[in-house]
């Protein structure tokens, strides 16, 4: 009776053998979610499915949204408009009236997260910051996520999501060959049009630049009500997953929350679901103008 209680407490399927509770990571962040990349089976939960300000991973849907429309050898000038709409956000390396390629743009967005890029790109597929959020909320509708709003085109206010939904469109994002590329680089140099402006731009994916990991490719992203969140896809022993994480406290807790997971599927972790037990409440899903990666 005792064994049954437990495994009902931890979410265990019952095809497979009962994860000791010690045995699973330790995940410090809010909520979190491992799936299995080719099939999309959920691998581990932490309150994957409580709704959250999901700060500038945000931007994943922003370039999903741009990519048909987009000619990525074209020319797009940075304008007081891009500069409005990042307002509040993390330093931009994008200066007024500077022309920039258009997939230099989705590097600087994707790799940097740099909150010039996005409504800059909209405009270069032809599209209003209004139709872009209208765009993303589309995406997410023929995604099925159910718990996907977007208000903002680049994440700092008011846009949410689910652990779950974030990784089930990460998914989507990395099956796109481009995108793909982008995500997975450590670094790109943005050059203007005159040659003005050259940018080196870091990746903010830590685990992606540590190497330790084979990581395919993600985004980071940070509010003050979203805190730290971090969706990223990898390979580990052979298995291609994704992950998500989001509300993390400390900038370096994700990227360790990642560590802990991949250490844990490097171990063999077991292929049912696995459900850790809630400790955190709901936070408040209101967003702030204040963010950093």
């Amino acid at each position: 009776m005792r064994t049954l209680v437990f495994c009902a407490v931890l979410g265990v399927a019952a095809n497979h053998h009962p994860a000791r509770a010690e045995s699973l990571p330790d995940i410090k962040s809010r909520s979190a979610i491992v799936l299995d990349a080719a099939t999309g089976q959920e691998i581990f939960g932490k309150d994957a499915d409580e709704i959250r300000p999901i700060a500038s991973t945000t931007k994943i849907f922003v370039a999903i949204a741009v990519r048909k429309q987009l000619d990525l050898d074209g020319w797009t000038e940075i304008t007081k408009l891009d500069a409005r709409f990042a307002a509040g956000g993390a330093r931009t390396r994008l200066d007024i009236g500077q022309k920039f390629r258009n997939k230099d743009l989705l590097r600087a967005m994707l790799i940097a997260s740099d909150n010039r890029a996005p409504t800059a790109l909209a405009r270069g597929a032809g599209m209003s910051p209004d139709d872009l959020v209208a765009a993303m909320n589309a995406i997410a509708k023929d995604l099925e996520l159910q718990h996907t709003k977007f208000t903002d085109p680049n994440g700092l206010r008011g846009n949410v999501s689910t652990a779950r939904e974030m990784a089930v469109a990460l998914r989507a994002a990395l099956d796109d060959e481009v995108l793909r590329t982008i995500l997975a680089q450590e670094s790109a140099d943005v050059v203007s049009k005159d040659h003005y402006a050259k940018i080196h731009y870091e990746s903010t994916n830590q685990p992606l630049v540590a190497g330790r990991w084979h990581v395919t490719g993600g985004k980071t992203g940070y509010t003050r009500p979203a805190g730290y969140c971090f969706i990223t896809g990898a390979k580990i022993s052979d298995r291609n997953v994704v992950m998500a994480f989001l509300g993390a406290d400390g900038k370096l807790t994700r990227f360790d929350d990642f560590n802990r997971v991949a250490e844990w599927l490097e171990r063999g972790a077991p292929g049912a679901k696995v459900t850790a037990r809630r400790r955190h409440s709901s936070p408040s899903h209101h967003d702030s103008r204040v963010a950093t990666h």
